[in-house]
């Protein structure tokens, strides 16, 4: 959107959402422009309004039985009944309101820009229905059903990830455009990752291992490091998000993180969240994360060496072919989820053999790095803008 408002300064912005983001979508947008609620009126100055939309979204996982449902979110089998239930009626209230705000010709959009998910599906449906051009971005390698339902009709699909050239001769409407992430996600230079090190208490002469799974966390991810730390904290420091999800089941590694006063005497920090995530991942010489798009994205644009731990069961088994592909040019490294969780010391060994190997992790980050694109916003922006 900044770039969008940086090109056109008078444009209109719509933003819809489902209601769980509403608040946390209309904060962001105000640090972008102005944003108004649903109550606002029209006026004659640019703003980005955000309003509202019912959705459905229904859980789907890859090779998943009905035991796995309760054992991963504690659910019960009416619990499962309901919530599709409401997903399914989530969607069908979806499209009744996007049919009603873009019935009236005369308050059409002139492009709608969809960036996948369950919110997607029910504005994509009626822009086909009433030939509004839309743009889609796909972050993934394997794209999401939403996507894939509306991917035929779509003026353009923009791609977070290369196309493959057989893809690309097929589809000449297909682009890759990267994925935007902020400008603070940049590489840094060693004498800035020493100052980050100092500036977080870690011994600025001792390799530092981030861990994170996001702001949600992975329980996973967690328990891992949990079964490694003892081990890990004899060659490296460790820095630990354990995400708001799983925090509270993290607290008792506290008794690891000493300090003498304001210096950190132990080489181990734990957050249940942490604000400045780009500073913190650029002290890191390695970083294990969940192999999710944006995430990546930040990532190379870091420019350092990575192990992904993906999530199999999300839908199409999109994290893995994630990995997979960046695996396969040798820009990161790969711990299956499965196999860690059945031996911790698994990870322990590859983030060992990566501590003592740092010309493989200075060649890991370059290629990872070759993955960024720094015109991201810039390219979709002028797609849908119609400038290109």
């Amino acid at each position: 959107m900044r770039e969008i408002l940086n090109r056109k300064p008078r444009a209109e912005v719509e933003f819809w959402t489902d209601f769980k983001y509403y608040k946390n979508v209309t904060r962001l947008t105000t640090e972008i422009g102005v944003a108004w609620g649903e109550e606002a009126s029209h006026r004659n100055t640019p703003y980005i309004r955000v309003r509202r939309i019912p959705a459905g979204k229904f859980h789907r996982y890859a090779n998943w039985k009905l035991k796995d449902y309760f054992i991963h979110f504690g659910l019960t089998l009416k619990d499962i009944i309901l919530g599709n239930i409401l997903g399914f009626f989530g969607f069908l209230m979806g499209l009744v309101t996007a049919f009603c705000r873009l019935v009236k010709k005369s308050s059409r959009p002139n492009v709608i820009f969809l960036k996948g998910g369950y919110v997607c599906l029910p504005v994509g449906i009626m822009a086909k229905l009433f030939k509004i051009p839309y743009i889609i971005h796909e972050s993934d390698v394997v794209a999401g059903l939403a996507n894939r339902i509306l991917m035929k009709k779509a003026a353009k699909v923009a791609f977070g990830m290369p196309i493959p050239d057989d893809l690309q001769a097929q589809h000449p409407n297909y682009v890759w455009t990267g994925i935007p992430v902020g400008p603070e996600f940049k590489s840094v230079s060693p004498s800035k990752q020493l100052e980050l090190k100092k500036a977080f208490s870690f011994n600025p002469d001792k390799p530092l291992v981030v861990v994170t799974g996001g702001s949600q966390g992975s329980e996973n991810l967690n328990e891992a490091t949990r079964a490694i730390l003892p081990e890990l904290l004899k060659f490296t420091s460790v820095g630990l998000v354990a995400g708001r999800k799983h925090y509270e089941n993290m607290v008792d590694l506290k008794q690891y993180e000493n300090w003498d006063h304001a210096s950190l005497e132990s080489n181990f920090r734990m957050w249940e969240f942490n604000t400045t995530m780009n500073e913190l991942m650029g002290a890191a010489d390695i970083i294990v994360s969940r192999a999710g798009a944006t995430t990546i994205a930040e990532l190379a644009s870091l420019k350092k060496a990575v192990i992904l731990v993906p999530f199999a069961p999300l839908p199409g088994g999109h994290q893995v072919k994630n990995a997979e592909r960046l695996a396969a040019v040798d820009a990161i490294s790969v711990v299956k989820d499965y196999d860690m969780v059945q031996d911790p010391t698994i990870l322990l060994d590859e983030i060992r053999h990566l501590i003592r190997s740092p010309r493989l992790r200075a060649n890991m980050a370059d290629k990872l790095h070759e993955e960024a694109r720094s015109d991201s916003a810039r390219r979709l922006a002028e797609i849908i803008l119609g400038e290109v």
